[in-house]
């Protein structure tokens, strides 16, 4: 065989190889996008539209989110836990009809340290405890989200005051209260059992409504901003 013939072997070989390792790379790729999409949700279209629609730059942050905490696991709450936290919640969704913005800084005190105690980071260390959360309970960290922007902005009486209203704090408030009961539920029975929230469902008007499966029929909130004080 000459020298010829087998140097074209070689870079055939060569070839085949290569096209196999991108052929590969790719498929591992769109692969670790469809995991990030199912294992993040809303959070992934979150993180792309933040990054001006870059995907891939969406995904590396994700992918750093779940090799930071994706070891990360729950502690159980003890049932004086368990009471103590539903009291306050309880407690703050009563006063919102009086005082809709203490009832915001109690919700996103509230969340702070229920998360804390449930193993998440320091609730002091708020970006870090967010990031947390996504990767465990990306259905419902938005209402964390919102409730915290919500309890930490200029109450003016909605966008005229630059501040926000009373509807958009009692939104943040059953945003937040989805979030609540995930991270008041057993150890292992919240989002990733189903994409289909199971905390709440819709009321005529859209909006979300209480819980009606008796589950935790002390938790129930079903009025709306009219009847908040101011609104």
């Amino acid at each position: 065989m000459s020298t010829s013939v087998i140097v074209l072997i070689v870079i055939a070989a060569v070839v085949v190889v290569l096209g196999a390792a991108v052929l590969a790379l790719r498929a591992r790729g769109t692969q670790g996008s469809r995991g990030l999409k199912r294992r993040f949700g809303p959070e992934y279209e979150r993180a792309v539209a933040r990054h001006d629609g870059d995907a891939k730059a969406a995904e590396r942050e994700l992918a750093q989110r779940v090799e930071r905490h994706g070891g990360l696991r729950e502690r159980p709450l003890e049932p004086v836990e368990l009471e103590r936290f539903e009291a306050r919640w309880t407690a703050a969704q009563e006063h919102f009809v009086d005082s809709p913005k203490q009832a915001v800084d109690e919700a996103d005190r509230l969340l702070a340290e229920l998360a804390q105690a449930r193993g998440f980071p320091d609730g002091a260390q708020y970006e870090e405890q967010l990031s947390a959360l996504s990767v465990h309970h990306a259905d419902h960290v938005h209402g964390y989200r919102h409730v915290h922007r919500v309890a930490h902005a200029h109450v003016g009486g909605g966008q005229e005051g630059g501040g926000p209203g009373t509807e958009e704090m009692r939104e943040a408030m059953i945003e937040a209260r989805a979030l609540f009961e995930d991270l008041t539920a057993p150890v292992g029975r919240h989002h990733g059992a189903s994409r289909e929230p199971h905390e709440s469902r819709r009321d005529g008007d859209g909006r979300a409504a209480a819980r009606t499966d008796g589950h935790r029929g002390h938790l129930p909130w079903t009025f709306t901003g009219r009847h908040a004080k101011g609104s």
